[in-house]
């Protein structure tokens, strides 16, 4: 699924070429997770100030309201001038005065959601509980280890949960375990101060290093541009069991936590 490099690598890709546009009309496709939240037609008419995102949640500012837009486990943006008649999976078209912002998504787990304002109840539901932003300095290392002494699940369990920090899907936990020289298994309260510091930088690193390279195209993701991101191509471990490890040359194993697949070095990652 698109995680948060996915999703900020969608923002910018068409963040400014919709900035100031006009809404000229909203179509719906099949029903997604959640209701648009109001009628399509009450949108016509309003300007696009801003896209900015929340974790994984991109969030298209409006003079009046925000639409929250969630990516899913399959869904990706394309926006353009103009874009052919929509498709089985196209489930959702902004169209606007300088091109039209389509949703595509075959599994249907996306959303769009209309708020007034983020601190109405729908937006507070979605977005009140996240961590803090992990590209941004309100990404603290001492109130990320504090959490981390908080919590006696696996260190990659509390990552993917979002509080300690929000966004750190399952390949980049997965890679910035790697970095810090970290088992994935180990208790998120047993880290040391020095190696729960070592994890903050990994996570802020690999985060950087994969919006740089465009994110991950595993399957068909792809920016609102069209473009492919090239981040899988360098991973260290995810995706990588039984090859032996770039740095010692032990195999990469794989494990199963919470139904998701954990790649790591034994070698190199201490418990």
């Amino acid at each position: 699924m698109p995680e948060l490099p996915e999703v900020e690598v969608t923002r910018r890709s068409f963040a400014h070429a919709i900035e100031n546009a006009t809404v000229q009309e909203v179509r719906l496709g099949k029903p997604l997770r959640w209701q648009l939240g109001c009628a399509p037609e009450s949108l016509v008419g309003r300007r696009v100030l801003s896209v900015g995102r929340r974790g994984k949640y991109l969030l298209i500012g409006m003079d009046h309201g925000v639409v929250l837009v969630h990516l899913g486990m399959s869904g990706s943006l394309r926006f353009a001038p103009a874009l052919p008649a929509a498709g089985v999976h196209d489930h959702f078209d902004l169209v606007t005065s300088l091109g039209t912002l389509r949703l595509h998504d075959p599994r249907r787990f996306g959303a769009v959601v209309y708020v007034d304002s983020l601190d109405d109840p729908v937006g507070l539901k979605l977005l009140g509980r996240l961590g803090p932003e992990p590209l941004s300095e309100t990404f603290d290392v001492a109130q990320f280890q504090g959490h981390l002494k908080r919590h006696q699940s696996a260190i990659k369990s509390v990552l993917l949960a979002g509080e300690a920090v929000v966004g750190v899907g399952n390949i980049y936990a997965s890679e910035a375990l790697f970095m810090a020289g970290i088992r994935p298994t180990v208790r998120a309260a047993r880290l040391s101060r020095p190696r729960a510091a070592r994890l903050h930088e990994a996570i802020v690193n690999v985060l950087g290093q994969a919006v740089a390279l465009g994110g991950s195209t595993l399957r068909d993701f792809s920016s609102a541009s069209g473009q492919a991101g090239y981040f899988q191509l360098q991973t260290m471990v995810y995706g990588r069991a039984g090859l032996p490890c770039h740095v010692c040359a032990s195999p990469v194993r794989l494990i199963k936590q919470g139904q998701r697949s954990t790649f790591y070095c034994a070698t190199c990652q201490k418990p």
